[in-house]
């Protein structure tokens, strides 16, 4: 939508006039090089952009290694990315973060991360989608997804303010490379109150308090 006359009266009002910088500068008041006129991207815009990296890090690098810290998502970012678990499944932290919170919420933190190893070592693995929304979304144009959470037919936003704060965090690690893999490479995981027919053809790699993880064969 575009600004109205008013609007845009407004902005050019606020907008520091070239004479009034110069006269700022030579006064001393400002120094010349003081970025005024280039503001930095909002923190959520940067999350986005640094989150878009570390997960093409990931596809073009498989082996697991902590990012740069330039790079990497601050705990500042993800907040503003999607700060109480209602934004729109369009980005790499935010469908990460989802997942690990409809799949493990109230399972604890080992069994979090352990979600969280499993969609990243997805990512990682050529079988599977080059994005991390493309693997959790996996399967939705058949009704056969691979995270049950995504063909449910129920809402996706988060309920628990809490439980989704450890998501997104346990998330943003995960993208920056900071997170141990405890499941030693597993890209299946079922509850152990469950036994999937497919469990049977995988390599079981560890279990946890709620859950089986498997790794493919071979």
């Amino acid at each position: 939508m575009s600004s109205t006359p008013a609007r845009q009266s407004l902005a050019q009002a606020l907008r520091p006039r070239a004479w009034v910088m110069a006269l700022l500068m030579l006064l001393g008041v400002i120094a010349p090089t003081t970025p005024l006129l280039a503001a930095e991207p909002p923190a959520a815009q940067r999350a986005l952009d640094k989150a878009e990296q570390l997960e093409q890090r990931v596809v073009e690098n498989t082996r697991a290694s902590p990012a740069p810290p330039a790079l990497r998502v601050t705990p500042e970012g993800a907040r503003a990315l999607d700060p109480r678990g209602q934004a729109p499944l369009d980005d790499a932290l935010t469908c990460l973060a989802r997942s690990i919170y409809w799949e493990a919420k109230g399972a604890g933190v080992v069994e979090m991360e352990a979600v969280a190893n499993v969609v990243m070592n997805r990512l990682g693995n050529p079988a599977f989608p080059p994005t991390l929304c493309g693997v959790v979304q996996q399967g939705s144009e058949t009704g056969s997804c691979q995270f049950s959470w995504w063909c449910d037919g129920r809402p996706d936003e988060a309920r628990e303010p809490l439980e989704y704060a450890a998501a997104r965090e346990i998330a943003r690690r995960a993208l920056n490379g900071t997170l141990k893999d405890r499941t030693h490479g597993a890209v299946f995981f079922h509850q152990r109150s469950i036994t999937p027919s497919w469990a049977s053809h995988m390599v079981k790699t560890v279990q946890t308090r709620e859950f089986d993880f498997y790794r493919l064969p071979g």
